[in-house]
C-alpha cells in the first residue's frame, strides 16, 4: 500500500500548491491513497464546506483537521453528512462528525484516525490520547491492517510518546499542527513510521502560511489577524508511505514540492476555480 500523506493545506496558497503538485506528484510516486491535513485551508485557520468539496475533487481521499475543526460554521453543519472529513477522535461523542473511519479502496480498507493532543491547545480540549489509543487501533484492526494515525499536538514531547505507545499497532502516526517540517522521519523496531511534524503545503517563506508582518503586529499588540495570507515560496509538503501486506511500514520519505507562481499572483489576484 503506498500512502501520501499532504502536511496541513494553510489558505490560497495552499490549495494552489496542491493543484499544481500533484498530478505531477502522483505519476512520480505511485499512490493508492491521499489523506490531507486541512485544519488551515479556509484562511489560515479552520476548513469551510466548499473547500472541504474541493479538495476531495483535487483527488484527496481524506481530509483530516484538529483544534480548528468547528471554526467554520458550514463545515460544523455538515460533519456528520461529510465521511470524508474527520474531525479528532478524542472529543466529546457528543461533538459532530467522527474522527476514525475505514476506507474501502478496492479490494483493500484503509483506516484513518485523528487524536488531539492535550498540550498547548486552550479553545478545544480533547480526552487523553494515551488512554483512547488503545481501544482505538484494535477497533480498526478487526477491519484493515493499514492504520494511518495523524496526531494534531503541539508538544514534541507529547508526540514522541505516543509515537512509542503506538509502535507496532498500527502502520504510521504523522506528527501535525505546527506546520514546520521536522527530519526526525522513520520507521520505529514494531514498524510503525513516524515524523514529529509533516510540515505545511503553502507559503514557506511565512510564518505557518500566514503573512509574516501580520503575525509581528499580533505578537506586539496583542490582536489577531488571519486576514492576510502569504504567497511566496509556495510548497507542498508532505510523507509517502510504503507499508506491507501486514500493515507494517516498509519506508517513510519525506515530502518537499516547490511550486511556481507568477509574480501578479496574490491576494487580490487569486482567482480560479482552486480558490
Amino acid at each position: 500500500m503506498k500512502v501520501l500523506y499532504i502536511a496541513e493545506i494553510v489558505g490560497k496558497a495552499g490549495i494552489y500548491a496542491l493543484k499544481t503538485a500533484l498530478p505531477t506528484l502522483k505519476k512520480q510516486k505511485p499512490t493508492d491513497f491521499i489523506i490531507a491535513g486541512a485544519d488551515g485551508v479556509t484562511g489560515g485557520n479552520g476548513l469551510g464546506r466548499n473547500h472541504a468539496a474541493y479538495l476531495r475533487k483535487l483527488g484527496v481521499n481524506v481530509l483530516t483537521t484538529g483544534e480548528c475543526c468547528f471554526y467554520k460554521k458550514d463545515l460544523v453543519e455538515n460533519l456528520g453528512k461529510i465521511p470524508y472529513v474527520l474531525r479528532p477522535e478524542n472529543l466529546n461523542p457528543q461533538a459532530p462528525g467522527i474522527g476514525a473511519r475505514v476506507y474501502n479502496i478496492g479490494a483493500e480498507k484503509v483506516a484513518v484516525a485523528v487524536l488531539l493532543g492535550q498540550s498547548g491547545f486552550t479553545r478545544l480540549h480533547g480526552d487523553n490520547p494515551f488512554a483512547r489509543i488503545p481501544v482505538l487501533l484494535e477497533r480498526l484492526r478487526r477491519e484493515t491492517p493499514y492504520i494511518i494515525l495523524d496526531f494534531h499536538a503541539e508538544a514534541t514531547a507529547e508526540k514522541r510518546t505516543l509515537f512509542a505507545l503506538a509502535d507496532g499497532s498500527c502502520s504510521a502516526v504523522i506528527g501535525s499542527h505546527t506546520r514546520v517540517q521536522t527530519a526526525d522521519e522513520t520507521v520505529l523496531p514494531g514498524g510503525t513510521a513516524v515524523i514529529t511534524d509533516a510540515g505545511r503545503t503553502g507559503s514557506q517563506n511565512s510564518v505557518g502560511g500566514v503573512d509574516k508582518d501580520e503575525r509581528i503586529k499580533e505578537y506586539l499588540t496583542g490582536i489577531p489577524d488571519w486576514t492576510r495570507e502569504a504567497w511566496e515560496q509556495p510548497e507542498l509538503q508532505g510523507v509517502y508511505l510504503d507499508i506491507d501486506s501486514r500493515g507494517k511500514a516498509l519506508s517513510i520519505e519525506r515530502i518537499q514540492w516547490g511550486v511556481p507562481v507568477k509574480e501578479t499572483m496574490g491576494e487580490k489576484d487569486s482567482g480560479g476555480s482552486w480558490t
